[in-house]
């Protein structure tokens, strides 16, 4: 009777347990890139955005907050080619609150944006705010200038031995998997070396800013 008595108590203490076990066994870390990496995907993490009239420091904000983006190239698919494509990319410019700028990336020669680099280096990076809290807190849509993002232009090369240590260990800490990626995929650290920049925070257009100023930016 006793053992009747304990299998209803058993099976609740299973079925509440089972979620909590799920999420161990498939969610190796926590945020989008990784344990602790910055989660700013949560609105209590989430540095407040610089006031908007200095575009330069909303720039660096939002290229540090943010863990990827839309990369697009000129093709060198037949069907496409000599147009625009896009791909998500993985990025980060350096560990949380110290970020460099700069975009760092992981790539593959089996990758199609690759190919397309190898022909055009040529790219442009687009970031946004919408990947954080930031816009579902405060009711903006992805496309709405108040969403606040950002169009980085440049040309993609790869980075030489003397950054090769802090690209690694800026990518491998916003993204861990990226340790376990297969080696015969040869990939190779790269960066963006930015030439152009445009800050789409507030209506009326885009604001301009130089690579100078955007560098000169101090993150706090």
């Amino acid at each position: 009777m006793a053992g009747s008595a304990l299998r209803p108590a058993r099976s609740l203490l299973v079925a509440l347990l089972a979620p909590a076990l799920v999420a161990l066994l498939v969610s190796p870390a926590r945020g989008r890139g990784g344990l602790d990496h910055g989660d700013w995907d949560m609105g209590w993490r989430l540095p407040p955005l610089p006031p908007r009239e200095d575009a330069p420091r909303v720039a660096r904000f939002v290229t540090h907050v943010s863990d990827w983006g839309a990369l697009a190239t000129t093709s060198t698919l037949e069907a496409v080619r000599g147009r625009s494509f896009a791909d998500v990319i993985s990025f980060s410019d350096g560990p949380p609150g110290a970020g460099s700028g700069v975009p760092y990336m992981y790539l593959s020669p089996m990758q199609q944006l690759v190919s397309d680099l190898q022909e055009h280096p040529e790219a442009t990076l687009t970031l946004s705010l919408a990947q954080t809290v930031f816009c579902r807190k405060h009711g903006f849509d992805p496309q709405s200038p108040l969403c606040v993002h950002i169009m980085l232009s440049g040309t993609v090369t790869k980075v030489n031995e003397k950054e090769a240590d802090y690209a690694k260990n800026s990518l491998f800490l916003r993204h861990p998997e990226m340790k376990t990626w297969p080696s015969s995929h040869n990939w190779f650290f790269a960066k963006l070396n930015i030439t152009n920049i445009w800050v789409l925070d507030y209506f009326g257009g885009p604001k301009v800013v130089t690579p100078e100023e955007y560098f000169n930016v101090t993150l706090q």
